[in-house]
């Protein structure tokens, strides 16, 4: 399999050579030269930012001393007869020109002289932020861009400070022997970035993509076939940059097959509806709140329990989100990082959270952006200002170096977020599969880079292929487990499944089910998370939130339906769920915010 990366030229790129070229046959360096809206990958070392640079005609007075020939008239007698005979000359007086040196004093007062302006900070501070630019200037033959960092607008840096021509890509890839997989494996999920001789990213489109193996098949379109065993080199490369990556498709075509045969917990729920998402996301959009509306004051929402107590729960603000993470006019979805958060997961004092565009989540190869708050510096309002200049440059400065922006990567529907010490994992499922038989892909990605580093898949079916199980809500519970939440339509109820990892290999065990689909009206599922502390499941629906039962420590029976509460929060629905010991929190949209739930154990 190869592609060609110059018959996939994205505008960026042309544009970009356009532009060079028109600097390049330019002598007048003090003028801006205007690209496109493009990222940038910073590199390992560290250059000073600076928030201007000017070519200034600079007055100086510089004294010179010049000579020159001076004229100037002497008058003289001069002899014009013998002497005589009395014994006399005889003399006229004439005028003579003579030359003499005469020293000048002059003043040479315009020159050229590039000027830098204030020393901001050093590039380094902006390493795991999302950077941008459109512009710069050439300074001694050398590249100086105007950048953007996390959306605000910052000043000039070397262009040295970039990854130049580099290619970051996974170094193992580990797939799991389906013979049914009808898709396979998309190589460019791989890629954490490439970027071209001047730092941009680069489409993992235009990215050239070879490989070598003896047993594996490749299409055209960059998709490995799983459905026998065997291993791949596969190299990337865009220019000078180049990198690869080990793939292999393990040899057990029986991994993943188990047994449904937990019998459900049933339920005395009421027919229960809510809105659907189609309807909760038009009134959202439509609604004219904006993020600087709620910036000074939190929001709060009561919840009327099973047992009717109309104050049975809460949720509160804790933390608004930055109102987005990129430069205005950022159009493509590379170059976008939008607060629209899908999933959320705490570890601590860390949260991570999903981000991908409005309408994205939808989509088969759904991609976008994890960004991570370290939640000590937290601040509740001002995060939201972040892109703005609304905050001072060291208040702003001091927040950036609390959040990491990972690559635009593969997040599926976004909502299988899970975290721990070290990692986040991602469930990267297509949530319009329609319980496919195909493999499910999970992504490890290191905390303290924000970079994919290990990508797994696995599969899960009940006997055979004909009885898949895709999860599109789970939550992880360490390094080697996750809880996944499977919604068995046909036969009205919800299973519970542990999904254990030995080294590179998976096993799945049923371990509950509720027999009930807990929203009448099929309404998806908005979080799913399992609280350790209490040893129960919740699951949410728009502003409805669920507690069962998960009999993992003795505490509780296993998908037995405990309370139930209506948050009144219209249109606005949950999007992800996250608990951390005894604490459990919900993210809501429109503006996003993070909020804790209180009250709910009792």
């Amino acid at each position: 399999m190869r592609r060609f990366a110059l018959g996939m030229m994205t505008s960026a790129a042309l544009m970009a050579g356009l532009a060079s070229q028109v600097q390049a046959s330019s002598k007048d360096y003090s003028k801006s030269t205007k690209t496109d809206l493009v990222t940038k990958i910073m590199g390992n070392k560290s250059y000073q930012v600076y928030s201007s640079l000017k070519l200034e005609e600079v007055t100086k007075k510089v004294k010179t001393k010049t000579k020159e020939k001076k004229k100037y008239t002497v008058k003289k007698k001069v002899a014009v007869k013998k002497k005589s005979k009395k014994g006399k000359t005889k003399y006229k007086t004439v005028k003579q020109v003579k030359y003499k040196w005469v020293t000048k004093t002059a003043y040479k007062n315009v020159k050229k002289k590039w000027k830098f302006g204030k020393k901001l900070t050093v590039s380094a501070d902006f390493r795991y932020a999302h950077v941008q630019s459109k512009s710069y200037k050439v300074k001694d033959g050398k590249r100086y861009y105007y950048i953007y960092v996390n959306g605000r607008p910052v000043g000039y840096v070397n262009e040295k400070a970039f990854a130049l021509s580099k290619a970051n890509v996974v170094s193992q890839v580990s797939l799991v022997n389906n013979p049914y997989d009808s898709v396979g494996f998309n190589a460019e999920d791989a890629i954490n970035y490439v970027t071209d001789q001047h730092g941009s990213l680069v489409d993992n489109d235009s990215v050239e993509i070879s490989y070598k193996s003896a047993k594996l098949n490749i299409s055209d379109t960059g998709y490995v076939s799983s459905r026998k065993a065997g291993t791949a080199v596969l190299t990337f490369k865009y220019g000078k940059a180049k990198a690869t990556s080990k793939l292999t498709v393990r040899g057990d075509a029986k991994e993943g097959i188990s047994s449904a045969d937990v019998t459900p917990v049933k339920t005395d729920l009421p027919e229960i509806k809510t809105w659907s998402a189609s309807d909760g996301a038009r009134l959202s959009s439509s609604s004219t709140t904006t993020s600087k509306d709620a910036v000074s004051s939190s929001h709060k929402y009561w919840a009327t329990n099973m047992s009717g107590n109309a104050k049975g729960a809460d949720i509160e603000t804790i933390f608004y989100h930055p109102a987005v993470l990129s430069a205005p006019g950022s159009s493509n979805l590379e170059a976008k990082v939008s607060s629209a958060v899908q999933g959320i997961d705490f570890y601590d004092n860390d949260l991570v959270t999903s981000n991908l565009d409005l309408g994205q989540a939808d989509n088969w190869e759904a991609r976008g952006h994890m960004v991570y708050y370290n939640m000590r510096k937290v601040k509740k309002y001002n995060w939201q200002l972040i892109p703005s200049k609304m905050l001072s440059f060291n208040t702003w400065l001091s927040y950036i170096k609390n959040i990491k922006v990972s690559p635009y990567m593969k997040l599926g529907h976004g909502q299988s977020v899970g975290s721990t010490k070290k990692y986040v994992y991602v469930l990267a499922n297509w949530n319009r599969s329609n319980n496919w038989s195909n493999s499910q892909e999970l992504i490890r990605v290191k905390k303290s880079t924000m970079e994919i580093d290990k990508i797994w898949t696995f599969k899960v079916w009940n006997g055979s292929a004909k009885y898949p199980r895709i999860f599109l809500n789970a939550d992880v519970i360490d390094d080697n487990t996750l809880l996944a939440l499977f919604h068995n339509a046909s036969k009205h109820r919800y299973e519970y499944w542990k999904i254990s990892r030995n080294g590179d290999s998976f096993k799945a065990k049923e371990v509950g089910a509720t027999g009930s689909d807990l929203i009448s009206n099929s309404a998806e599922v908005q979080g799913f998370v399992w609280n350790s502390a209490y040893d129960v499941y919740y699951i949410a629906f728009n502003d409805y939130l669920f507690k069962i039962g998960a009999g993992l420590d003795g505490k509780t029976d296993a998908g037995k339906l405990l309370n139930r509460y209506k948050f009144h929060t219209r249109p606005r629905e949950f999007e992800g769920l996250s608990s951390y010991k005894a604490e459990l929190y919900v993210n809501l949209n429109h503006p996003t915010e993070t909020l804790k739930v209180n009250h709910i154990t009792k």
